[in-house]
């Protein structure tokens, strides 16, 4: 990768959809051009559900990532997520086509291609085919077989596959928007590219990206993916939970969620140290300066924290544990549990992870990023920053003049924000010397 390429991630999630531009070097280093953040709409539990609603709020998006980054749009790579994800893992075999027996790249090519030969419905549509280790006439937990000899080559590869219906109203929206789509990404595997460290990959951790809506595991064993899942229980819940335990609307009730996740309010409510813990005399926790439309003043901390989020985070949690029994990986994991996504902000979260799953947790933020940081290195862009890593990756990435044309202001905006539009506009700007 002699020219780094520009890159664009687009996360569409329930509660929001962000923009990232970006160029990626070779040692993965993500350097931020541009960020936008919109709150979504026509979008429920990572599937749209209006698609002119998706259309406006994932153009506004788009737009507000052009602006910042100077650099007009074409082409994007999306995360996909949603209860309708699934996994398999399946192994391919092929014979060694050299006739010395030296591996190369066309033998990988054809046993991935092996290995993708499953059976799936019509409805459903394979969007990763992650090789996990390969193996040369025996030998196993081989990474990199090229250049070795051999007969014989497998490979043992995770297949990561989605609804057909719901990747193309993604591509239909995106294309009404005026960009075309590179490829999709699991959201918890893109979160993963972001906020992981080989280091845990390679002792084997579990990442989970706690959304709006829903819930997004990634299990890696020896340094790849080995199960993943989606469990349709997110973030939002715990703001209807509040919602309904305090009688407040859920503007209101995200306005606390929020203010709870703050380094003030945690210290507050009494996650400080001891001779602070000794000032509170009460129970109640003050909430006049967010200004509620119901006028709340003050609650119960204890109804809040114990009674209110504890359990719907136990719940959360409780879940987890039973996907990886499922998956028969639990034990597998000494480097813990890893939480990103705009859940991970909530208030308590780690220890009632520690609790229901007794294992090490930390908070996952997107690493190795420069640029605009100030923005991006935040849990709930871990996606759209993975995105960014994951595009630079495909080698099929289309890309076009507008990457390296800067955005020229003083052209009017024709078309509207539809594909046609785009490409006028686009036209025009190829005559500007």
């Amino acid at each position: 990768m002699s020219e780094q390429k520009i890159v664009v991630g687009i996360d569409a999630g329930s509660a929001k959809i962000v923009t990232v531009v970006g160029k990626v070097d070779e040692e993965g280093v993500v350097n931020v051009l541009g960020v936008a953040e919109v709150t979504s709409s026509g979008i429920k539990k990572g599937q749209i559900v209006d698609i002119d609603e998706a259309v406006t709020a994932m153009s506004n998006s788009l737009d507000g990532a052009e602006r910042m980054a100077g650099h007009s749009i074409s082409h994007v790579v999306a995360s996909i997520g949603g209860s309708h994800i699934e996994s398999l893992n399946s192994k391919g075999v092929v014979a060694v086509a050299n006739a010395k027996g030296e591996i190369e790249q066309s033998d990988l090519e054809r046993v991935i291609d092996a290995a993708r030969a499953v059976s799936f419905p019509t409805t459903r549509e394979i969007i990763h085919v992650l090789p996990r280790f390969y193996t040369v006439d025996g030998q196993e937990g081989i990474k990199d077989p090229i250049g070795m000899t051999g007969v014989r080559l497998e490979v043992d590869t995770h297949l990561v596959s989605a609804s057909s219906t719901a990747i193309r109203n993604f591509e239909k929206a995106l294309s009404e928007v005026g960009v075309e789509v590179d490829g999709f990404a699991f959201s918890g595997f893109a979160s993963s590219l972001a906020v992981l460290s080989a280091t845990e990959k390679e002792l084997g951790v579990v990442l989970i990206d706690i959304g709006a809506g829903t819930t997004d595991i990634s299990v890696y064993i020896e340094g790849a993916v080995a199960y993943s899942a989606v469990l349709p229980i997110g973030a939002r819940h715990i703001t209807n939970d509040i919602a309904i335990g305090l009688r407040v609307s859920l503007e209101s009730a995200e306005k606390i969620k929020l203010f709870l996740s703050r380094p003030v309010a945690r210290k507050a409510i009494g996650l400080a140290p001891e001779e602070e813990k000794e000032k509170k005399h009460d129970d109640e926790l003050d909430l006049s300066s967010l200004h509620l439309d119901e006028e709340v003043k003050k609650v119960s901390q204890k109804t809040l924290l114990d009674g209110i989020i504890r359990p719907r985070l136990n719940e959360i949690f409780t879940m987890v544990g039973a996907e990886l029994r499922k998956s028969g990986l639990g034990g597998q994991t000494p480097a813990g549990l890893v939480i990103t996504g705009g859940g991970a902000k909530t208030v308590g979260i780690v220890d009632a992870a520690k609790r229901m799953l007794a294992m090490p947790v930390r908070i996952g933020y997107p690493t190795d990023i420069k640029g605009i940081v100030d923005e991006a290195q935040d849990t709930s862009f871990a996606t759209a920053i993975g995105l960014l890593r994951y595009g630079a990756t495909l080698t099929n990435t289309k890309q076009s003049f507008n990457f390296s044309m800067p955005k020229l202001g003083g052209l009017p905006k024709i078309g509207g924000t539809g594909k046609l539009g785009k490409q006028i506009l686009n036209l025009l700007k190829s005559f500007i010397p």
